[in-house]
């Protein structure tokens, strides 16, 4: 035990020099710039965030998406050939996604002018000028089309559309990202030119940089990316209702396992009780084989190969949400099981034993989760997207040791109810 505790103090001493202060501006058009100096590989890893994920879409589920998958597949009159053909050619990697909450591009490059700078330019020309043009449009169309009629026939896919629309009811998170068929098929070229004019502006964006630059070259990275036009902020997203009954929504599907899903709405990025449900939950199911759900339900009864849980902080209440899959004729007891032992976690909360364990895992694996440059722009992405301090990173570890026992009971019974829970089924016939 010593050993390990004396591992994970020089991870921690480690993790505190080799991470340095956040260096935060805007840019003249308003554009929030969040950067790290990493000067050991000759790389630098760049990120442009907007608040223009799927909670956008409106009406028109699945627009957010089309929108974010377009950029890449056309712009100025260079086509997606041509636009791949650039990035390869100066080494650098393009990616792009869309969440409930945002949308974001990344960019990966060296850090020699002539192969950053250009790939720089490509990027904010695909960001400001996408043609939208109708061969691509078709073709990204037929793309979403095919992956929503795979997933029609994943019971994953099925648990995780009818649980979150369960959860979330009239709330923007009750849809997925994906969209459906019939609204993807509705979408139009000028649905898509709308959405891009209202949310991909300066004032709602945020640029993030991780990489071997100096102040000034970072700045010089971000005036380059600030060619959006300034924009209206969009309306903050509407409070999620919380549940006042219980849920049980069983969708049966020709298999012998079925998914089970059960949860609730959860908490919110800069929650005041994030570091107590995250510290709780890690001891309840998502330690992996060491939390609760795992020993209760894979250990003792063997009921199923993996149990779980998790919060999903969001701009609003995210989703909570424990899960497994079980053979159809086990259904019944393991959702008992999971019930139980959440009830009997939230009356009486872990043991010190349990508590000490956990910071252990959690402070000492942190260092893990921020060894790459990759990792630290998407930190510093959830930092300014969601309005978090800038020392969240530098005090992480030590708000997970301030975490008492009675900080995780009481957290515990205010935010969850175990008879209103949402439980979705998919399998075979209970």
């Amino acid at each position: 035990m010593r050993i390990i505790i004396l591992i994970t103090s020089l991870l921690i001493a480690q993790f505190a020099i080799a991470i340095p202060t956040i260096q935060h501006w805007q840019t003249a058009n308003g554009i929030k710039v969040y950067f790290v100096p990493a000067p050991d590989l000759p790389m630098v890893n760049v990120e442009v965030v907007f608040d223009a994920g799927s909670a956008r879409d409106g009406a028109k589920s699945g627009l957010a998406k089309l929108v974010n998958g377009l950029l890449n597949e056309g712009s100025a009159g260079y086509s997606a050939d041509q636009i791949a053909e650039k990035f390869d050619n100066l080494g650098a990697e393009f990616t792009n996604k869309v969440d409930r909450d945002m949308a974001k591009v990344t960019l990966r490059s060296l850090i020699e002018p002539e192969l950053l700078q250009p790939a720089l330019e490509m990027v904010a020309l695909l960001l400001t000028k996408p043609d939208f043009a109708p061969k691509s449009l078709e073709r990204v169309r037929q793309q979403l089309l095919t992956s929503l009629k795979y997933k029609q026939q994943s019971p994953r896919d099925i648990a995780d559309k009818e649980f979150y629309g369960a959860v979330f009811g009239e709330h923007p998170y009750a849809s997925s990202p994906d969209g459906t068929i019939d609204s993807v098929i509705a979408l139009t070229r000028e649905d898509l030119q709308k959405f891009h004019q209202q949310y991909y502006v300066a004032n709602n964006a945020l640029i993030s940089i991780v990489g071997a630059l100096d102040r000034k070259a970072a700045e010089n990275l971000a005036n380059t990316l600030a060619k959006l036009p300034i924009g209206t902020i969009p309306a903050a997203l509407p409070e999620v209702a919380l549940l006042t009954e219980a849920k049980t929504i069983h969708i049966e599907y020709p298999a012998t396992q079925t998914k089970v899903l059960i949860g609730q709405p959860g908490l919110q990025r800069g929650d005041a009780d994030y570091f107590a449900l995250y510290m709780g939950n890690y001891i309840l199911g998502g330690g992996g084989l060491v939390s609760r759900l795992s020993e209760e339900v894979r250990e003792k009864r063997g009921l199923a190969y993996s149990a779980y849980s998790y919060f999903m902080p969001q701009r609003v209440l995210g989703a909570f949400i424990a899960g497994l899959g079980t053979r159809n004729d086990q259904t019944a007891q393991a959702i008992q099981i999971v019930q139980t032992t959440m009830r009997d976690f939230i009356i009486n909360g872990p043991t010190e034993t349990e508590l000490k364990e956990a910071k252990q895992g959690i402070t000492g694996r942190f260092p893990l989760r921020i060894k790459s440059n990759k990792s630290i722009v998407g930190y510093l992405s959830m930092l300014g997207f969601y309005n978090l301090p800038l020392d969240y990173l530098h005090t992480f570890n030590a708000n997970i040791e301030a975490v008492t026992l009675p900080m995780i009971k009481d957290a515990f019974q205010r935010r969850l109810q175990v008879d209103k829970l949402v439980t979705v089924t998919v399998g075979g016939k209970l």
